[in-house]
């Protein structure tokens, strides 16, 4: 695929997966298209060498891989690892506020979110919604209002002359948008307002009564080049389906015979931004359970597992110019230069010395450049799915990811080279083949 048509269709994924849901809604499409079988964790599976397969936890978890024309105990697996959640802002179950008569929704903040960017942007609605019928059965279908319905007003400055120096945002008080006007003695049901919408997009939908709903809040403004060169990607969610749609690309288009002799897989979990110990996160049994099937029995598992590799995909934190002081002088990544491996000496990304010398390695083979990233001695760390499947199913493991700016504000900033020198890696680590 070339660099262009690479970066397009990865703004148009991100611009049409504004939760986890339709995220993986939108790679089982693309995997469907590429000749991927569904699997159902609860049947019975025959799997064939040189078939392609995926399987679906919760919605918002996704596993595909490409079954390999050798042994896969004896050659291992190459796994990519990434996670389909962004920090956001989720609708609570009774968010209804009538305050002054703005209709407000209530809102609980869902991981390690920036908050004063999401003030003054054009808000959407999206996420999944559960019904029953006329009938008296339990549906769920995802839900995307798409266009504007919401906004967070910032408070003018002469109503808070500090707000330049020492404003705070009170996550309880000042994050309910404002949805609608009207009366100040109307109330207004959220669950009614749902069920007009589900009726709207489908006349035949037979939907009773809104149950229950995961819907979060989202920045309506497409993905956009910036840059005098138009270098850069400015979006939201870049942390972290900027990795996901890099490593199903990767996925879908291994194509010669040589690429086909390994198992090659692709997860993405859901709720990582959380600490990811969920049914679906990298917490839960998900991979595990698909790797015991893939091999076959526990001993056929160990066996793979340690000839296996895991490159976990999670976006890196890029010097910014103006902030120099908060990245060790000599660790400090910069866009369009490359990915970057993720080294902690206190695990909290699971690179050693072995792994990151295989992606060096397949950097050169890749004709791309790469960099290194080591949080500063004074600053806390984060970490990623890396550490937590290293350990949980203890599989060779490395971090990396490319250099972005603005993590977890509602519109960041990555390098189109980087994305695209990401996907050439992957492409080269799914057929690699390591003694």
């Amino acid at each position: 695929m070339q660099q262009s048509k690479f970066t397009t269709t990865l703004m148009n994924f991100i611009q049409h997966s504004p939760t986890p849901f339709h995220a993986v809604l939108n790679m089982q499409k693309i995997l469907q298209q590429s000749g991927f079988i569904e699997l159902k964790e609860a049947d019975h599976w025959d799997l064939l060498p040189a078939h392609h397969y995926y399987v679906i936890r919760n919605g918002s978890s996704i596993i595909a891989f490409r079954m390999g024309n050798n042994d896969v105990i004896r050659t291992g697996l190459r796994m990519v690892g990434a996670h389909t959640d962004s920090p956001c802002l989720k609708l609570k179950p009774n968010p209804s506020k009538n305050r002054k008569g703005y209709w407000q929704l209530g809102v609980e903040v869902y991981g390690g979110v920036l908050l004063n960017p999401w003030f003054d942007r054009d808000l959407s609605l999206a996420g999944r919604v559960s019904y029953v019928t006329k009938h008296q059965q339990l549906h769920s279908c995802l839900i995307d209002f798409k266009q504007a319905i919401a906004i967070i007003p910032s408070l003018a400055i002469h109503l808070d002359r500090n707000a330049n120096s020492s404003r705070s945002i009170n996550a309880q008080e000042n994050l309910s948008p404002i949805i609608l006007q009207l009366p100040e003695t109307e109330k207004k049901d959220v669950r009614a307002l749902l069920k007009e919408k589900l009726l709207s997009n489908d006349s035949k939908c037979n939907v009773d009564q809104v149950l229950d709903y995961e819907l979060c809040f989202y920045d309506t403004q497409a993905p956009a080049l910036v840059g005098l060169k138009a270098e850069f990607i400015s979006s939201a969610r870049l942390d972290n389906l900027l990795s996901c749609y890099v490593g199903l690309a990767s996925l879908v288009n291994m194509n010669n015979s040589v690429e086909n002799k390994i198992t090659s897989l692709l997860v993405c979990n859901d709720h990582e931004e959380v600490g990811s110990v969920s049914a679906s996160g990298a917490q839960g049994p998900f991979l595990k359970s698909v790797l015991e099937r893939i091999a076959g029995d526990h001993q056929k598992l160990s066996r793979m597992i340690d000839r296996s590799y895991l490159v976990s995909a999670d976006n890196a934190h890029g010097v910014h110019p103006n902030y120099l002081d908060k990245h060790d002088e000599c660790h400090g990544p910069l866009m369009n230069r490359g990915p970057v491996i993720k080294v902690n000496a206190n695990q909290r990304y699971a690179t050693n010395s072995e792994t990151s010398a295989l992606f060096r390695h397949l950097c050169k083979q890749a004709g791309v450049p790469v960099q290194s990233f080591v949080v500063r001695n004074d600053m806390a760390c984060g970490s990623t799915i890396g550490p937590i499947t290293a350990s949980g199913i203890g599989v060779k493991t490395l971090d990396v990811g490319v250099p972005q700016l603005a993590m977890h504000s509602i519109r960041e900033m990555a390098g189109v080279q980087d994305a695209y020198y990401l996907y050439k890696v992957m492409r080269e680590f799914y057929g690699s083949e390591v003694d």
